[in-house]
């Protein structure tokens, strides 16, 4: 997605429409430095903010995200090849959260065993040493929590029965499945059966 290509089409927009930036932020009731960012193709505008914007541009939301008027008879071609730049860019975003758990995770776990076993070295028994431990667990469990987290919101679970990919509906839930890595035995919502759920990245077209 050319977020510099959707910046020039919404200032070329609203230009044509004789509508200044304050004037634009105000309709949608966000600041001019938002829509400053949208044209310089900094940022996109919010999910919720498209649709009105689209409407005051007199655009649909596919032409906003190719950044151009799209013809009818290229309107099915663009739309395809608009979301497979979003499938494309969800699974990148998923897989950088996985590496970012994975990379949090592992620091957490060296730090902890590195400072349990300086503080073993150096203060041998006493209160002090018992405070290190405790904050250092505190610390170990907040960290894990937050990968568990991260592991959640990255991507789906495909069943092995049926093959749904599924985000399931309660945290308790997997955090206290059987699991190896991040592949993890939970009930699918589709089929009803238990299975060794592995994580996939992106939605796919199994639906």
């Amino acid at each position: 997605m050319d977020l510099i290509k959707i910046g020039k089409f919404i200032a070329n927009l609203r230009k044509d429409k004789k509508i200044t930036q304050s004037e634009l932020a105000e309709k949608l009731n966000i600041t001019d430095r938002a829509v400053s960012k949208w044209e310089r193709g900094l940022s996109l505008p919010d999910a919720d903010k498209m649709l009105d914007l689209c409407n005051i541009l007199d655009i649909n939301v596919n032409e906003l995200l190719n950044g151009e008027k799209i013809n009818m008879k290229d309107y099915e071609k663009k739309n395809e090849e608009l979301l497979l730049e979003l499938a494309k860019q969800e699974e990148l975003k998923n897989k950088k959260m996985i590496t970012d758990m994975y990379v949090l995770a592992i620091t957490t776990v060296i730090f902890y065993i590195g400072i349990i076993l300086l503080a073993a070295y150096t203060l041998k028994e006493g209160t002090l040493f018992g405070i290190i431990v405790a904050i250092s667990t505190a610390i170990l469990v907040i960290v894990a929590l937050y990968a568990f987290k991260l592991e959640i919101n990255a991507g789906y679970y495909e069943c092995r029965k049926c093959h749904h990919r599924y985000v399931p509906n309660s945290y308790w839930k997997i955090m206290f499945s059987p699991h190896l890595n991040i592949t993890r035995y939970l009930k699918c919502p589709k089929c009803g059966k238990r299975s060794w759920s592995k994580k996939v990245m992106s939605k796919g077209d199994n639906e």
